[in-house]
């Protein structure tokens, strides 16, 4: 693979980051009605000194340009604040108030934003709000904007299927994401030279308070038009892009186009390293390709919501056309190189993106890689089996350890083999058989020691800013243990926002199944709120539901008659009588089945058995 980077000279980036501002938080720092910082940009002060040698030159470039913190204008009547958490907040200006786009993760960044903007633009009311896809750094501040009892009247925009995929992504693996999500966002790290220092698409993820406000008006279709406060909007469905449920949309009257997450100045992820369900880089290119000709001589500025504008048209159409391209030529050569046999890894070592690119301060790989995202697409076409039967039954990594470390000579032979690869710079093969060192012994401290040092070295030198967070938080687990710092998300709007199958689903994935083999019972919810029925049925260690259309053919143990809130109650730990539900049956079965129900452990080991 090719390592060219584009000339460090050229400074359209740090024009087009620094134009049209108007002010910053002064200090940049944002905290919680209890004190807590959950917001601190000061702290990439560092960032203006030369790059060090614990940094790649790249990437330090890009946490500059991501540090930048203020409130901007786009083009006259729209603004964005950025710095202020991981993605933008951008406002248009109505005929009597604002509407906001993307209110950042947390209400506490959010409500930061709209204060430094109507410091600079006047106290004018929110008058309408648009998500522009159902990804948390997007609505989760949205209280921030809108809050309790001022949401009358304010219509909520959003792509269809929005409410459905903001919610649900956390249902099922949320817990392993959560996990791996400190580690890509480096939560653990101080932010330093050595540590934290961005992570490509913007410097980090605030954790204040997350909120939903549930959207008012559906986008359907491409092409559908909405009059907000007087700002015409023509809106462009993408969905199953960098997110299931996005979109893009032109603001006619001041010729600009808002590109969501669609378009930003990195590689974007096909598969995110905290895990996720592969996106589809071919639909992806596709629409890109479709919103150059939709938009075609209407704009003369795009942004997104994340990084800076782009101004000019005929620069955005190229920078979108490269990332078109990039998208494009990602997709179609893994599968080239997959037919004609090679594996995701392989794929992932051969592939080298065209000169044009490469020389692309855009489609640098500093959020996604083209490593990662080869294998991305590889597991989309082909899953996670390679077709070699070696690979077939493997054991599991600490049993393999063993037999590893057995076969090098024992564990001091393997540490000393381990560390000729170390000194000839072979960081990436020493990495691997330290790990086995680890997994055969986690308390075999010369071995820890050792790998931290690797992959302290491994994150120094990457240009990804979430492969450097990975390696640098592994290093400090090493040397520290596992703590996590996940961030809570079972604010009350998000849980009503749920559909009772997803809760039922909630609890499914929980049941300790061999615990509860040998039990059966069946439990009717009747939602009064809903008019609906449901049927829970435990069998086989199994938790399953479905709907009750009129009278159940068969009668269930338990019948609780309730509302969704009251649900949400019972999952919470509250009782019966306490909550008011109607019983009819043996309550007994429901203190049965929450007697299999397991809780997750949130600090799992990662870089250690």
């Amino acid at each position: 693979m090719s390592d060219t980077l584009p000339s460090f000279e050229d400074t359209t980036d740090f024009e087009n980051a620094d134009r049209g501002f108007l002010g910053a938080l002064v200090p940049g720092v944002i905290t919680a009605a209890d004190g807590r910082t959950v917001w601190d940009n000061d702290a990439y002060g560092f960032l203006k000194a030369e790059c060090p040698d614990t940094a790649h030159p790249s990437l330090w470039r890009q946490g500059r340009l991501c540090a930048r913190q203020g409130l901007y204008e786009v083009t006259e009547g729209i603004y964005q604040v950025r710095g202020l958490d991981l993605s933008n907040m951008t406002i248009v200006e109505g005929e009597r108030g604002i509407v906001v786009i993307d209110p950042l993760i947390s209400a506490e960044t959010a409500a930061a934003g709209l204060a430094l903007y109507r410091e600079h633009r006047g106290d004018r009311p929110v008058t309408g709000l648009i998500y522009t896809h159902s990804h948390g750094d997007h609505f989760g501040g949205a209280r921030g904007i809108l809050p309790h009892g001022t949401e009358e009247g304010v219509p909520i925009l959003a792509p269809a299927g929005f409410l459905e995929h903001a919610v649900s992504e956390n249902v099922y693996a949320g817990g392993a994401m959560g996990r791996r999500a400190g580690y890509m966002y480096g939560v653990m790290l101080p932010k330093s030279p050595k540590g934290q220092i961005g992570i490509g698409l913007g410097q980090a993820t605030s954790t204040g308070t997350i909120t939903l406000v549930p959207p008012t008006v559906d986008i359907v279709r491409t092409g559908q038009e909405e009059t907000v406060d007087g700002v015409r909007i023509v809106f462009q469905l993408t969905p199953g892009t960098e997110a299931p449920s996005e979109m893009n949309f032109l603001f006619p009257d001041h010729r600009a186009l808002c590109l969501a997450e669609n378009a930003t100045h990195n590689m974007h992820n096909v598969l995110t390293l905290r895990g996720a369900v592969v996106r589809d880089s071919r639909i992806w290119a596709r629409y890109l390709d479709e919103a150059i000709e939709y938009f075609h001589g209407r704009y003369d500025v795009g942004f997104a919501s994340h990084h800076w504008p782009t101004w000019g048209h005929d620069n955005v159409v190229r920078f979108l056309s490269e990332q078109r391209d990039l998208y494009a030529y990602m997709h179609d050569q893994t599968l080239r190189l997959l037919n004609d046999g090679l594996t995701g890894v392989e794929i992932a070592e051969r592939i080298q993106l065209p000169p044009a690119l490469e020389r692309s301060w855009h489609a640098r790989g500093y959020y996604g890689s083209l490593s990662h995202n080869a294998k991305a697409i590889y597991q989309r076409y082909l899953g996670w089996y390679d077709g070699n039967p070696a690979h077939l039954w493997e054991q599991p990594p600490a049993e393999l350890a063993e037999r590893y470390v057995e076969v090098a000579g024992g564990p001091a032979a393997a540490l000393a083999k381990a560390r000729t690869y170390v000194e000839a710079g072979d960081l990436r093969f020493a990495a691997t058989l330290l790990n086995h060192l680890v997994f055969a012994d986690p308390e075999n401290t010369g071995a820890k020691e050792t790998l931290a040092e690797v992959y302290e070295r491994l994150g120094h030198g990457a240009e990804n800013g979430t492969w450097r967070n990975f390696y640098l938080t592994g290093a400090k687990e090493l040397r520290e243990g596992p703590r996590s710092d996940i961030v809570e998300l079972s604010n009350p709007e998000m849980l009503m926002a749920l559909t009772v199958p997803m809760l039922v689903d909630s609890i499914a994935i929980r049941v300790d199944g061999p615990r509860a083999w040998d039990d059966e019972l069946t439990i009717d919810l009747v939602l009064s709120d809903e008019n609906a029925r449901h049927r829970l049925t435990l069998h086989n260690g199994a938790l399953t539901h479905r709907a009750v259309t009129g009278e159940p053919r068969t009668p269930p143990g338990l019948t609780l008659t309730l509302t969704k809130a009251q649900l949400l109650g019972l999952l919470a730990g509250r009782g019966l009588q306490e909550l008011g539900v109607g019983v009819e049956g043996d309550p007994a079965l429901l203190a049965r089945l929450f007697s299999y129900v397991t809780k997750a452990d949130p600090d799992f080991p990662v870089v250690t058995p």
